[in-house]
């Protein structure tokens, strides 16, 4: 039996607006924990961290909120790495993706070896410098590898909080990377497989990626961006990705080949927007296809 502890982490602080705040109370509400339940899986409810609403920040407009960003994260890391010493697999519901970086500091301090599959739609490269929204949501792996706002580069201590190769890229949808992206992933050795390939072959997306990660790596941490998912299958993504061709059944494939790795560690769920769904039948769909992914 597989043993989980759920840390709900309600904040939209780095997004682009309010709504992915309402998430681990929404997935609660849908039954997330019955149904992890019934498929035979131990799971306990660790509750929610204080988290944080999106709020204008027009004195910030290249780094918005990000305090209480660092804030937010900073918290992630002291539960996750609270919690680690059961031996039960943390499962982190954001939330905007800057919960990710928590994750992998909390984990940093008893492994320092961690690896990070980062199942996304988005390489999430840009920085404070270079990304014109100063929405943190979108530079999520820059400041994994060190670049970006020191604060949040330096959650672990002295950066990067993950290098090269222990990271790798699934489900970018290719419009939405653009060729100086491409060349610095290239360059820095991280492992990169757009939606084209995780729609073609799910499983052998999966192998590939922990091929790359798990050999220089201790546990591996997975983190899924719903935006993964073409919003014309699953509209849940906060930032929404029409026209990916990426359906669910394509994600919940990938996610559980690497759920199956005995390196994997932990999951982080991140992005969705309840606002969305008006009638609970999309998130009804994806609180199934995480049970499934759960269950192993």
């Amino acid at each position: 039996m597989s043993e989980w502890t759920m840390i709900g982490v309600p904040s939209s602080a780095g997004g682009h607006h309010a709504g992915q705040d309402r998430t681990p109370r929404a997935l609660r509400r849908a039954g997330l924990i019955d149904r992890v339940c019934a498929a035979g899986v131990d799971i306990e409810d660790a509750g929610d961290l204080p988290g944080a609403v999106f709020a204008v920040d027009h004195e910030h407009p290249r780094a918005r909120n990000l305090n209480a960003v660092v804030r937010v994260a900073g918290e992630v890391a002291d539960a996750v790495a609270k919690h680690l010493p059961s031996g039960r697999l943390p499962l982190v519901v954001g939330g905007d993706c800057t919960i990710t970086l928590g994750v992998i500091a909390g984990f940093r301090r008893g492994h320092p070896d961690v690896g990070l599959v980062y199942v996304d739609g988005d390489t999430d490269l840009g920085t404070p410098e270079t990304e014109g929204s100063g929405i943190f949501d979108s530079m999520g792996v820059a400041h994994l590898l060190g670049r970006g706002a020191p604060e949040l580069a330096g959650l672990a201590g002295r950066p990067p909080l993950l290098t090269a190769q222990r990271l790798a890229l699934v489900g970018g949808d290719p419009r939405e990377t653009n060729e100086e992206s491409r060349a610095f992933l290239a360059e820095t050795g991280v492992s990169f497989q757009e939606a084209p390939a995780l729609i073609a072959d799910p499983g052998a997306v999966a192998e590939r990626a922990l091929a790359a990660v798990a050999a220089v790596s201790g546990p591996v941490v997975v983190h899924f961006d719903v935006d993964t998912v073409d919003s014309g299958d699953l509209p849940l993504g906060n930032f929404p990705h029409y026209g990916s061709g990426v359906q669910l059944e394509h994600a919940v494939s990938c996610l559980r080949a690497l759920r199956a790795h005995p390196s994997f560690a932990g999951l982080v769920l991140t992005e969705v927007n309840p606002t969305y769904d008006g009638d609970g039948s999309q998130l009804d769909r994806y609180v199934d296809a995480i049970a499934t992914v759960l269950a192993g």
